[in-house]
């Protein structure tokens, strides 16, 4: 056993993954705050211990893996994601959570410890120098930031008891029990997210993309649609096995010779992938709550039944209510903040 002098008493579990990725996780299990979390970082209330459920096992294989991205400028959103998943939840003490982190912060894993005392979860560096070079500008900053491209190496991070991984964005919140999602049978496919067959896909790439034959020739043989890459189920084993990881960065190295896309790491998961993955119901991402990628205005929520919300788009529910100009949906999103007043909170 180590210690770092910011723990005090935490207790963890040191791990090297040996990949070409620097991946190491940090298990909570308990233990005092010694230190109280800087300005840079917000201060949350603490969350209560959620026992839903009355018969609950304690195996490995009745584990949720969930891994979410953790940057200080999200902190707010993801401390309500896991709020949401752990509220609605049967059984939230068979969930573990899978932290993503590109700059190290040690406050943000000290307010994540006081917010959450009994949270499963573990801690993996994410190397911004795995995607130098790869990256192209897009249409928002936001989505050029290194840490928004970690999803495309969770296969290379995590460890190889998960053989599952359920990865969410940080700006939404569940209200159904995720275990629904989390038990959808794959049916041989490597990810599963709800597929928007509707959209327009051919926006999601440029004319020089779709005039040049060879390379829209990818999608010969599919039947591509759609989907948003902030709420999937993923394969582990199969993702490794199938050489995902290089075949997206093969897009990515191809995007930096010519523009065929604008819209950060989204398109080219759909240039591998689209046509070629589980639909799962729309009830699990009803997205865009956040707008468009621009301004980012008010968008009303789609009808039919809802499992998740999802605020993608630029505009963020946080910000908004801090502005006090909030769109209707951004009061839907409010009851799950742990940060400042109780007075749009939950009681605890």
């Amino acid at each position: 056993m180590v210690a770092l002098p910011f723990l005090g008493r935490l207790s963890f579990l040191l791990l090297i993954a040996p990949t070409t990725t620097t991946a190491f996780a940090i298990v909570i299990h308990h233990g005092s705050i010694i230190r109280k979390p800087s300005s840079g970082v917000p201060n949350f209330r603490e969350a209560p211990k959620f026992r839903n459920g009355d018969v609950c096992g304690t195996n490995a294989s009745e584990r949720i893996h969930i891994a979410m991205t953790l940057d200080v400028n999200y902190l707010r959103g993801t401390m309500a994601a896991v709020l949401s998943v752990l509220m609605h939840s049967t059984c939230p003490e068979n969930t573990e959570f899978h932290f993503l982190w590109g700059k190290y912060e040690p406050e943000v894993l000290v307010s994540i410890n006081s917010t959450f005392p009994y949270l499963n979860f573990r801690l993996y560096h994410f190397d911004s120098h795995r995607v130098r070079g790869k990256i192209s500008r897009s249409i928002r900053q936001a989505l050029d930031q290194p840490l928004n491209y970690a999803r495309i190496y969770l296969a290379d991070m995590l460890p190889p008891d998960v053989k599952r991984v359920l990865y969410l964005d940080s700006d939404l919140v569940v209200v159904d029990d995720i275990a629904k999602l989390w038990e959808v049978d794959l049916e041989g496919k490597v990810l599963a997210a709800p597929e928007y067959c509707h959209a327009n896909f051919t926006k999601y790439f440029t004319d020089l993309f779709w005039s040049d034959k060879e390379l829209s020739s990818t999608f010969n043989g599919r039947k591509p649609c759609y989907f948003n890459t902030g709420v999937m189920v993923v394969d582990v084993d199969k993702w490794r096995q199938g050489g995902y990881t290089p075949k997206v960065e093969e897009w990515m190295a191809l995007q930096k010779q010519k523009r065929i896309y604008t819209l950060g790491s989204l398109p080219p998961f759909l240039l591998v992938l689209a046509g070629n993955i589980k639909a799962v119901h729309h009830r699990w991402n009803q997205h865009g709550l956040g707008g468009d990628n621009l301004e980012g205005k008010c968008r009303s929520l789609h009808p039919g039944p809802i499992s998740l919300l999802h605020w993608s788009g630029k505009g963020k529910p946080w910000l908004r209510l801090d502005s006090r100009k909030p769109c209707a949906v951004d009061h839907l999103w409010a009851p799950y903040d742990l940060y400042g007043s109780r007075d749009h909170s939950l009681e605890e």
